[in-house]
């Protein structure tokens, strides 16, 4: 059904992109692999850093492994230990988010130059989100977009 909708997009100059999130029903590596097998190549993914690393999927293998399905990257870093103290204790997503579990690429645990070298190498060029889902009174949205877009430019060179 995702292939048959994705084939249709694609005949409209369109690109359906699953995106794999915590929560949900692919969220993690053994959901996102059966994904994929059952999926034809017009379904492409959002590489998600943050969703992928708490849900323990490797997003440079996938971007590696399936270069054809990546349609959107999200850049999004994780403080492991707060998402351990938060959903990994039962609370749920939000309780996660608003107590700072995801942040901005180089203000977390994700080495994002291994991730930015399989894009290169794969020749990305779509877009990438600076994404923190951070609650905005304690990260101001504007000066954490710009520190992550900075970390990514000084990766990528």
């Amino acid at each position: 059904m995702l292939t048959a909708l994705g084939d249709r997009l694609a005949e409209r100059g369109q690109r359906l992109a699953y995106h794999y999130h915590l929560g949900t029903v692919v969220e993690d590596a053994d959901d996102l692999a059966r994904l994929i097998d059952a999926t034809g190549e017009s379904v492409g993914l959002v590489i998600d850093t943050g969703h992928a690393r708490l849900g323990g999927i490797d997003p440079v293998a996938v971007i590696r492994d399936h270069p054809a399905r990546v349609a959107h990257v999200h850049a999004k870093d994780v403080r492991p230990g707060v998402a351990a103290a938060t959903i990994g204790q039962g609370a749920s997503f939000l309780d996660g988010v608003l107590a700072g579990m995801f942040t901005v690429p180089g203000d977390g645990a994700i080495d994002f130059a291994p991730v930015c070298a399989a894009l290169r190498a794969i020749g990305y060029a779509g877009w990438i989100v600076i994404e923190a889902e951070q609650d905005p009174a304690l990260a101001p949205p504007a000066a954490y977009a710009r520190a992550g877009l900075a970390h990514l430019k000084a990766l990528w060179g």
